[in-house]
């Protein structure tokens, strides 16, 4: 259940936090704790400003410019240098909640008071936030290494009162129009501040907690698909007894995911029909081993959601102000830990895809569904059913073997060879989503593969579970018969796995 209000402090944030105010709209509030401590921690910064000693990110270039001193008439235009410089993204804008999760990430740190901006920054970019207004922000030129710098410098940009933006609709309009309808006033950034508002991993960190929000949806609605399946191919439920998991193999994941099919099938009369007289030994390993695919997924995504946890903790920045008030460079901002994470899922959510479009390709096959007519047709032949539905999932099973292939494997030197190690996280991520968003549309393609040959048994009735999850198709997709234009039956089922209908059948 989303919130309508988040409050920010030096504490961090949640997941949920995230998610509430990059999907759902929550008003972002700061809590006077930590404006307070946003005020102490620059007092800090204008006092080095004062000082003659060069102070990296106060009183420096930047990168391989790091040995120029700038005196202090040049400090304001070398604050809006830097972010115009680097709002040099290029190509298609991310998605709206991408770019949300990105500033509020960014502004998550610089409510720690380890960044050393001013009050009004902080309370500025929580008013464009609440506004609705989103920077547009493109899809490459982030490498991962001192922080996603061109994202994070897009958004910058606006609120500089530059570059661009749109409104809570979507609609691009003139930064100052989008300002002056809501009271902002631009920020004009001084020392310190431009680096701040962009030195972080939160493009790629955002993502990625969009991405365990969704695969953690998706496990369970692969679960409900998966127990449909052996519906219709006539499989066992036995092999999901909890006394073979946990005791046997204590992978959390696995167990969760075997209860999670054991009682979808519970109370099945097509799986009771033929519990007696079946002579075959064992199913397929898609059908068997499902618990231990969908469960190992789970685990990576827990241990993902673990490294989520810790990088919310942190105050990315470089340099940061310590208590004692020193401030200090760091390699903080390198985006190893959550690139890593991100390849991880990518590798499980391939695999995951690639399992259910066996057994949708299994219940197409005559030869192996058990009395199925072929590719679920009404009248083969004449009729080619889903036959090339599953030409769709697979096409879509081999695009994510591709994104498997880690981003975080590769490096490429950048600035001069002053940045001569990146973790490629920001491409980590982009991937991940492309690869969430196929296995959502394979999921739907098995489960509406699976309601129609569970249908095809009639007359014996599937489990409740299943009659649930089929009558929710229904509502939106005609179910068995004569061929029709079939993409709008799969975008339908696609609907309700997204919806996470599919998935609330286990809770």
């Amino acid at each position: 259940m989303s919130r309508t209000e988040v409050v920010i402090n030096t504490s961090g944030m949640t997941t949920q936090d995230v998610i509430d105010i990059a999907r759902h709209d929550a008003k972002v509030v700061i809590s006077p704790e930590a404006l307070a401590a946003v005020a102490t921690t620059r007092a800090h910064i204008d006092a080095l400003a004062a000082s003659p000693e060069p102070v990296y990110g106060v009183s420096t270039g930047f990168g391989a410019l790091a040995n120029r001193h700038v005196s202090p008439e040049l400090r304001t235009q070398l604050q809006k240098s830097l972010i115009r410089s680097h709002a040099a993204g290029i190509g298609n804008p991310v998605e709206r909640e991408v770019v949300r999760a990105l500033m509020t990430l960014r502004l998550k740190t610089l409510c720690s008071a380890r960044t050393g901006v001013r009050q009004v920054v902080v309370e500025t970019m929580a008013a464009v936030l609440n506004a609705g207004i989103t920077p547009i922000v493109h899809e490459y030129g982030s490498l991962g290494c001192s922080g996603d710098l061109a994202p994070l410098a897009h958004c910058a940009l606006v609120l500089m009162g530059e570059g661009r933006a749109v409104d809570k609709d979507g609609i691009e309009k003139p930064v100052a129009e989008l300002f002056e309808t809501h009271g902002i006033e631009p920020i004009e950034l001084r020392e310190k501040e431009g680096l701040a508002l962009i030195n972080g991993t939160d493009g790629m960190l955002g993502m990625l907690i969009m991405a365990i929000d969704d695969l953690t949806m998706l496990c369970d609605s692969a679960d409900v698909a998966a127990a449909m399946s052996v519906e219709a191919l006539m499989g066992t439920d036995q092999v999901f007894l909890p006394e073979l998991h946990m005791p046997l193999r204590p992978h959390p994941g696995q167990a969760q995911s075997a209860a999670n099919m054991l009682n979808t099938l519970k109370d099945s009369g097509i799986v009771a029909s033929h519990r007696e007289n079946d002579d075959r030994v064992q199913d397929a390993y898609s059908l068997r081993c499902a618990p231990q695919v969908t469960g190992a997924v789970r685990d990576t995504i827990a241990h993902a959601r673990l490294v989520a946890e810790r990088e919310l903790a942190a105050a990315v920045d470089n340099p940061v102000v310590l208590d004692d008030g020193r401030v200090s460079s760091n390699g903080n901002f390198h985006g190893a830990p959550v690139a890593y994470v991100l390849d991880f899922l990518a590798i499980a959510v391939a695999d995951l895809g690639s399992m259910s479009e066996r057994r949708t390709d299994r219940m197409l096959d005559k030869n192996r569904s058990h009395g199925l007519p072929p590719f679920l047709a009404d009248d083969p032949g004449v009729d080619s059913g889903l036959m090339i539905a599953q030409y769709t999932q697979a096409a879509m099973v081999s695009e994510n073997k591709r994104l498997a292939v880690p981003a975080s494997a590769d490096s490429i030197p950048s600035s001069a060879m002053q940045e001569d190690h990146v973790s490629m996280g920001w491409n980590a991520a982009r991937k991940l989503r492309t690869a969430v968003e196929n296995l959502c549309r394979i999921i739907s393609i098995e489960y509406l593969a699976a309601a129609r040959g569970i249908d095809l048994r009639a007359p014996l009735e599937p489990s409740p579970i299943s009659q649930k999850a089929i009558a929710e198709l229904r509502k939106v997709e005609q179910g068995p018969g004569p061929d029709r234009f079939l993409a709008p039956d799969m975008a339908a089922a696609c609907g309700v796995v997204a919806s996470g209908a599919l998935a609330q059948l286990v809770k």
